[in-house]
């Protein structure tokens, strides 16, 4: 853990909070978010999602393992007046628990083995946003490691127990320097 722990806190310093911009599956989909309810930002970095969970009502968990990313979350959080409880957290140790959450927002994250944990954190009717990095890019963005890039469709069969309310992945297609490229997103939502 502290390996990856110094890793993250060491890019986590070098970040300007201007530069904070919520992941494409929640800004582009934010009008699905319920009106109420317990949300997570999982591995969530410097927090630009919770803030965008918090500014929408949703009572906001913010989980990663960089005391450097939660510090400055939770300043950020405390000067905007925002109720976000952020915390230090190997979710890959300690997972959300079971039937905890209406929301769980997942980006730029990737552990295969998680996933079950995952789905069993949603309640009955709770949604997941989920975005990442493919292993079929235009560019160089993102990490080179296939263990930390989605496979073809692969976010369609990791969750394929849930609802898909919304699925984009352009993978190869047509004209590369137009589009959305390089990731999927995925908005499911779990069976009442």
């Amino acid at each position: 853990m502290m390996g990856d722990r110094q890793k993250w806190d060491r890019i986590y310093s070098d970040c300007e909070d201007g530069a904070l911009q919520a992941a494409d599956v929640l800004t582009q989909n934010r009008h699905l978010l319920p009106l109420s309810g317990v949300a997570m930002d999982l591995a969530c970095g410097l927090g630009a999602n919770s803030l965008l969970m918090a500014q929408a009502g949703l009572d906001v968990l913010s989980w990663d393992i960089s005391p450097v990313a939660i510090d400055k979350l939770s300043n950020l959080a405390a000067a905007r007046g925002l109720p976000i409880r952020a915390e230090v957290v190997d979710v890959e140790q300690q997972p959300p628990q079971a039937q905890s959450l209406d929301v769980l927002v997942v980006t730029h994250f990737l552990s295969r083995e998680l996933v079950p944990a995952l789905i069993a954190a949603l309640k009955p009717g709770g949604l997941l946003f989920y975005q990442t990095y493919c292993r079929e890019k235009v560019s160089g963005r993102g990490p080179s490691n296939p263990e930390y890039l989605l496979k073809d469709n692969e976010l369609l069969t990791l969750f394929d127990g849930l609802k898909i309310r919304v699925y984009r992945e352009e993978s190869l297609l047509g004209e590369h320097d137009q589009g959305w490229r390089d990731q999927a997103m995925l908005v499911a939502e779990k069976s009442r």
